[in-house]
């Protein structure tokens, strides 16, 4: 199964740079063909206006054709505020929400057990 993981600090590097050097293009694609894509750690770090604007394309161009996961820093009902663009944030909301399985986990960190 083709599945690309990025963590949120990556994705918006490579956001960037794609866009820097011109292969912005390309990375859409590539993203387009893959079943899974896996965002981890959303809303750890501020997003600038052209990453929200990506974030959108890209989970619009992903949505109803293959799955998209998201391992959240950040309570759903936070989301919004985090986004910070109204218009911006509920066209990802509803992309992201409208036919969404939520796994909520609770409990201490499996990190912190020996």
């Amino acid at each position: 199964m083709k599945t690309t993981y990025y963590s949120m600090n990556r994705f918006i590097e490579k956001i960037t740079l794609s866009k820097l050097a011109g292969s912005y293009l390309k990375l859409l694609n590539h993203l387009e063909r893959q079943i899974l894509l896996i965002l981890d750690y959303f809303g750890l770090q501020p997003m600038q206006q052209d990453v929200k604007l990506a974030l959108l394309q890209i989970l619009e161009e992903h949505h109803g054709k293959h799955a998209t996961l998201i391992t959240p820093q950040l309570p759903l009902s936070a989301w919004h505020e985090y986004i910070n663009e109204p218009t911006i944030a509920d066209a990802i909301m509803d992309r992201l929400t409208a036919k969404a399985n939520r796994i909520e986990l609770k409990g201490d960190s499996l990190r912190r057990k020996k």
